[in-house]
């Protein structure tokens, strides 16, 4: 065997592992789920809290409330805004993971789907699992990457809107099927003799 093709090979086994690691479920994520109101709408929870979080982590408000309070304060509050920044982190993940896997079924029932676009989505998946896992070790060593986090919230997002063209367009393919069927089924459609 070449080496080149055992490189490949390697490379693709560790792209694999990197995914099914990044897409695992972890149980530090599960505490955050089961407090979440289930009420609340699929997909758009956290586009309602990004400028919210946003504010809480602006230097601006920090330097507002140093000038206010004491140091000790600040240091409290600096702590809890980011242990924050990460259960909506959190929130973000899980509500993509939600909309990744809403994508894998709806690709299962669309013809037109090909390995090029299961590609797509698999990169997608691996790259949105790294950008927030990046993103959690900023927040957890002290760092607010606010650019970051937003594009974060953006791709989310965005995933959903184009998920919901999907379905929209899924729902009127499947209900003209059933207005052909239909009007099959009463005969309109057949020369009967």
């Amino acid at each position: 065997m070449s080496p080149v093709l055992l490189l490949l090979i390697g490379f693709a086994v560790l792209m694999l592992l990197l995914l099914v690691w990044a897409l695992r479920d972890p149980r530090e994520h599960a505490e955050a789920d089961r407090n979440l109101d289930s009420a609340e709408e699929f997909g758009h929870r956290h586009v309602g809290y990004y400028p919210q979080v946003r504010q809480a982590l602006s230097a601006e408000d920090f330097a507002f409330l140093a000038s206010r309070g004491s140091h000790q304060l600040v240091q409290r509050l600096r702590g809890e805004r980011r242990r924050i920044a990460l259960a909506y982190l959190s929130c973000l993940r899980r509500d993509f993971l939600k909309l990744w896997r809403l994508a894998r079924m709806i690709a299962s029932m669309s013809p037109q789907v090909g390995v090029a676009q299961e590609l797509a989505r698999v990169r997608l998946g691996v790259g949105f699992s790294l950008r927030y896992e990046l993103i959690r070790i900023k927040f957890l060593f002290g760092i607010a990457p606010l650019p970051d986090l937003g594009t974060l919230s953006d791709l989310v997002s965005k995933l959903s809107i184009r998920l919901e063209t999907a379905m929209n367009n899924l729902g009127e393919r499947a209900a003209l099927a059933a207005k052909l069927a239909s009007s099959l089924d009463d005969g309109h459609g057949l020369n009967t003799p």
